[in-house]
């Protein structure tokens, strides 16, 4: 003979959205660590094989310029 036990009882709003939150701080919490060891791996990666993330990119120099009048 099986032995059947239901709980029955009342969830307030709040715990599910509490539940909800929690939730949400772990897959957001998880995601972020999985970013930062995606970056890291990548990096190494890129040292090992010798390649250059920085190669294509165009940098623009900083060019101040400052009139006799900006000095007083």
């Amino acid at each position: 003979m099986m032995l059947l036990v239901s709980m029955k009882g009342y969830l307030d709003p709040s715990v599910m959205t509490y539940a909800i939150q929690a939730i949400a701080g772990v897959v957001i919490a998880v995601g972020a660590v999985i970013g930062v060891y995606w970056r890291k791996a990548r990096k190494k990666i890129n040292n090992s094989l010798g390649i250059d993330e920085n190669a294509r990119k165009e940098v623009e120099e900083d060019i101040v310029e400052v009139t006799e009048e900006e000095k007083k």
